[in-house]
């Protein structure tokens, strides 16, 4: 059998002579059943199908739902059916009892030394110990025992259930972590200030300051402050200062009329030589016998 094989069949870049087939029927169909025999029988791990069937578009929806009118939309949303919560089991509303735990009497001891610190001392300080090592701690004592400032460890618990019952319940968020106090009975926060710039491991957190609360801030704010011999020298000059003025302004007056009368005294005197001194009365005339 012969086959007709188009004219361009020697040229290699035409479309259609790439896909045409020039073998017989019966060696095309052997290769069918081959492929068919060799896809049974052979394991189909990684085969893919020769052909594959691929749908393109998509369906058109010509029917669309109609929209509600905007008062059948208000009146469903009125009428809506809302179910009653449902009750809450018996058992579940009755309130927990914690067991009251008793203190031990080291916390008692601790807290009635709080109670005293908080009374006697000015200054009290909340710092933050990031890991100082213990040759570095005792060089900070003994900076801040020069100026009269002591160093107390207490816990983080115990100082919360003290202040919860304090009117310095506000410092309670500043106990977390490793923390460390700073004490004095007088508020020297400028000393407590260069003391910890040689230890940078230790960051003020805040302070109580003569019963009043103060943030990093405010501590370095009151730190700004002068000295109250300094301020109390201020308020005595300025006193004295506006009471003098006081006085030179109460004495102008009368200094300045007493001048008045004197020049008034003066141009007054040549004319009265002859008649007499002025506010003296005139003599009497000599009676006749």
């Amino acid at each position: 059998m012969f086959f007709r094989v188009p004219s361009c069949f020697e040229r290699r870049n035409c479309n259609r002579c790439l896909t045409y087939d020039a073998r017989p029927p019966f060696q095309r169909f052997l290769t069918k059943m081959a492929a068919t025999l060799c896809g049974r029988l052979l394991p189909k791990q990684g085969w893919l199908p020769l052909t594959q069937s691929v749908r393109h578009g998509s369906k058109a929806v010509t029917r669309h739902r109609k929209p509600m009118h905007i008062l059948k939309q208000k009146l469903m949303a009125i009428t809506e059916y809302i179910p009653p919560k449902p009750a809450a089991p018996p058992g579940a509303l009755t309130p927990r009892v914690k067991p009251v735990q008793e203190e031990s009497g080291l916390v008692l001891l601790l807290k009635k030394d709080l109670q005293t610190m908080f009374q006697d001392c000015k200054m009290i300080a909340v710092i933050q110990n990031n890991a100082t090592n213990s040759e570095d701690m005792l060089l900070l004592k003994h900076r801040l025992h020069k100026h009269g400032i002591k160093i107390k460890f207490i816990p983080n618990q115990v100082m919360r259930s003290y202040l919860a019952d304090s009117p310095y319940i506000n410092m309670g968020p500043l106990f977390i972590g490793q923390t460390v106090l700073f004490v004095s009975k007088e508020p020297k926060v400028k000393e407590m200030l260069l003391s910890l710039r040689t230890s940078p491991q230790m960051v003020l957190l805040g302070a109580c300051i003569e019963k009043i609360l103060l943030s990093r801030q405010g501590v370095l704010n009151y730190a700004k402050l002068p000295s109250v011999t300094v301020v109390q020298g201020e308020l005595v000059s300025g006193l004295t200062m506006l009471t003098s003025q006081t006085a030179s302004m109460l004495q102008r007056h009368p200094a300045h009329l007493s001048l008045i009368l004197q020049q008034y005294l003066k141009q007054q005197a040549p004319a009265g030589s002859t008649n007499g001194t002025p506010g003296e009365s005139p003599p009497k005339a000599e009676e006749t016998a």
